[in-house]
C-alpha cells in the first residue's frame, strides 16, 4: 500500500511538472513544430550515346537521309547536242513570189559579195625597157616672175615630177635650181596632164624628169 502511494505520487508530480513546463511553452509558440520531410532519390541516368564534337571552323555536320540507288548509274560513251528546233514550215519567211526550183518550207539563201580588198599602193616605176614615159595631153606655161625679168634671170629649172595613175602631176621637187625662177616653174608643171602609163595593162606611177626654160626677148 505504501509502494503505491509512492507511485502516485510520483506521477502526480511529474504530471504536474509537465504542466507547468509545456503551458508556458505552447502559449509562447517555442515548442517546435515538427515539419514533413521529403526525402529525393536520385534516379539512374539513362545510357545515351555521346555525341562528338563539331570539326573547327565549321557547322557541326547535319545528317540527311540519302537514298542510294540499289543499281549503280553508267555515264553514257557520247553526248549529243541538241539542236534547236527549227519549227514548223511556216514559220520561216518566206520571199515574194518564190524561189525557182526551191523547196518548200527551205530557208532562202542570201548572195554576199565577196569582200572588196583595198587597191595596192606601188611605188612609182621609171621610163625604161617595156615601160615608155607618158605623153603630154595638157602643157601650161610658166609665168615669167617680174622681178625675174627685172634682174634679167633666165634659165632652165630641171625638175623631177611624179605622175599617178590618172596622169596628174601628185609631186614635185627642184633638182636644179634657178634664183627667182624654181616656185613659176612649180606651179607650171603642177597643172600638166599626161596619158596614164600601163605595166602589164595596169596603169602605175611613175616618175620622170622635166625642165621648163625662162628666155628674155
Amino acid at each position: 500500500m505504501r509502494l503505491y502511494t509512492i507511485i502516485v505520487s510520483i506521477g502526480a508530480h511529474v504530471a504536474a511538472l509537465i504542466v507547468l513546463v509545456a503551458v508556458p511553452l505552447v502559449a509562447m509558440d517555442v515548442v517546435p513544430i515538427a515539419y514533413r520531410v521529403h526525402a529525393f532519390v536520385p534516379a539512374a541516368a539513362a545510357d545515351l550515346p555521346e555525341v562528338p564534337p563539331p570539326p573547327r571552323g565549321g557547322n557541326p555536320p547535319v545528317s540527311r537521309d540519302v537514298a542510294v540507288p540499289s543499281t549503280p548509274i553508267e555515264a553514257p560513251n557520247s553526248i549529243e547536242a541538241e539542236l534547236p528546233n527549227p519549227g514548223p514550215p511556216g514559220d520561216v519567211p518566206s520571199v515574194p513570189g518564190g524561189v525557182p526550183d526551191g523547196v518548200d518550207g527551205a530557208i532562202p539563201m542570201v548572195n554576199i559579195p565577196p569582200p572588196v580588198a583595198p587597191p595596192t599602193r606601188r611605188d612609182p616605176v621609171r621610163p625604161g625597157g617595156d615601160i615608155r614615159p607618158p605623153t603630154k595631153i595638157k602643157h601650161v606655161a610658166p609665168l615669167y616672175p617680174s622681178i625675174a625679168q627685172s634682174n634679167r634671170v633666165q634659165g632652165t629649172v630641171i625638175l623631177e615630177a611624179v605622175i599617178n595613175e590618172q596622169g596628174e602631176v601628185s609631186q614635185v621637187r627642184v633638182l636644179r635650181s634657178v634664183m627667182l625662177l624654181d616656185e613659176a616653174a612649180m606651179n607650171a608643171v603642177r597643172q600638166w596632164r599626161f596619158t596614164p602609163t600601163l605595166l602589164n595593162g595596169q596603169a602605175v606611177p611613175i616618175v620622170m624628169t622635166v625642165t621648163v626654160s625662162f628666155q628674155l626677148k
